[in-house]
């Protein structure tokens, strides 16, 4: 396979200060893309209301922005190695907000899907491209290790806080300031990345793989598409069997021709290695879990408790709490002494959350529903950091892009698996609080599995 190098400029030139630098502007436009891979799900019920449109409908309003976001990260990477990554970071950042502005003024749901479909195209050349300069700018094995870590912190805070920030903002001025929100930091970013993100290329690009690109997006699409609309079509209809199916077939001809391709979208090779197969594993696991927990906690504290979006994103704080202290703690726990102690802690402790929010009612503690946030977010924060640097740990630095880029398509793909997973359990909830309860119950316990399965990978990928 040819390989590319990410930049064409040695990174070793840039003084300690201008690394630092660098990376707080790249962890700026993380916080943006992660913010708003969440921030919507505290707005559902309001989207709901003013709207129209039932769940299987505010599901795709979430997910129409993470699957095109996980489509199009890789390709949106390739290219910013051909252009110029902070060209392409700049574009990203007008196409972000000018969909921000359709989203903030639509009129119906299906206008707010369609802007939120190019929100996410404006997010895939934020994402990879700022991974990228991290990596590549930051050398040092234990620098970087640590870097990882405010990389991870910020965009498992972004994510944790999402609620937070937009429960604040809708209690305010109602739910399109979630939107709204976004234009200044956009505008910031815009000027520090002029000021102080150097332009860069690959002293060879990497061709494009069109092919690839299509079919990775069908996959992916085929597949969050049958779990929100399996409760309306019957998990066992004639037409449920077919998209089956399809799923299947898309994905062996995927890995075909991806495998006869001579700069492949996403590289079969690597996933040879155990440790970058278990941290992609990994990554899509605990997005699944982070994602099926927002959405039923939206749900249920403001359906169920009846609280304000404002509380409910107060309730949630010590999930970004938990996320906000544990990350770096996580990147120098994997600069000193590896992947698997962290890996471990965060699968502890998002079993622990995911059970002690099985059996929830109306009149569950506050006291109890904070300890279960808190357990989940710790589990979030430690994750981000190990996942990250078990992927690119190992591989040459030419390698880092396209590895970086495809663990965080498997967080996007674990995100939209999420909300489709946590979707279809309370499709077909009975009438009153009752039903939610009853049918948020076995997505509590898909929680918990992905906590074990963590510490599954701990054990068996990461040194």
């Amino acid at each position: 396979m040819t390989t590319t190098r990410l930049v064409a400029t040695p990174p070793q030139g840039l003084s300690l200060r201008r690394r630092r630098t660098v990376l707080a502007v790249c962890c700026l436009s993380l916080f943006l893309v992660g913010m708003d891979t969440t921030i919507v799900n505290i707005g559902l019920p309001a989207i709901g209301r003013d709207l129209g449109g039932g769940t299987r409908g505010l599901e795709w309003t979430v997910d129409a922005y993470t699957l095109v976001l996980a489509g199009l990260l890789i390709s949106s990477g390739a290219v910013a190695d051909r252009v110029g990554r902070r060209r392409v970071f700049q574009v990203g950042l007008v196409v972000f907000g000018a969909a921000s502005v359709g989203c903030a003024v639509a009129s119906s749901l299906g206008m707010l899907v369609a802007a939120r479909v190019v929100q996410g195209v404006g997010a895939s050349m934020l994402s990879p491209v700022a991974l990228a300069i991290v990596v590549n700018a930051i050398t040092d094995p234990k620098e970087r290790a640590r870097a990882i870590g405010v990389w991870a912190a910020v965009f498992g805070v972004s994510m944790a806080a999402g609620p937070v920030v937009g429960g604040a903002l809708i209690s305010a001025v109602g739910w399109r300031g979630v939107f709204w929100v976004n234009l200044p930091v956009i505008a910031g970013a815009l000027v520090l990345s002029a000021l102080f993100v150097p332009e860069s290329r690959a002293a060879r690009a990497r061709r494009l793989d069109p092919p690839g690109q299509v079919l990775l997006m069908l996959l992916v699409g085929l597949t969050v598409g049958v779990l929100i609309e399996g409760p309306r079509l019957g998990w066992g209809s004639g037409w449920a069997l077919a998209a089956y199916g399809a799923v299947a077939g898309v994905g062996v001809v995927f890995v075909v021709v991806e495998s006869r391709r001579g700069e492949p979208l996403m590289d079969p090779a690597l996933f040879r290695r155990r440790s970058f197969a278990g941290a992609v594993f990994g990554a899509v696991v605990v997005f699944v879990a982070l994602n099926v927990t927002l959405l039923l906690n939206t749900l249920y504290l403001q359906e169920v408790r009846g609280m304000s979006p404002a509380a409910a994103g107060v309730l949630t704080l010590p999930m970004a709490l938990g996320a906000t202290v544990c990350a770096p703690w996580a990147g120098r726990m994997v600069g000193q002494r590896g992947a698997r102690l962290p890996l471990t802690l965060a699968g502890v402790f998002t079993v622990v959350g995911g059970l002690a929010l099985v059996g929830v009612d109306a009149r569950t503690p506050v006291p109890v529903l904070l300890c279960a946030y808190l357990a989940i977010g710790v589990g979030f924060g430690f994750a981000n950091a190990p996942l990250t640097n078990t992927a690119v740990s190992g591989l040459p630095p030419e390698r880092a892009g396209v590895a970086g880029g495809t663990t965080s398509t498997a967080r996007q793909v674990g995100a939209a698996l999420g909300i489709a997973v946590a979707g279809a359990f309370v499709a077909g909830a009975g009438s009153g609080a009752g039903g939610l309860v009853a049918a948020a119950q076995p997505g509590w316990l898909v929680v918990a599995g992905c906590g074990a399965l963590l510490v599954g990978v701990a054990w068996v990928a990461a040194g």
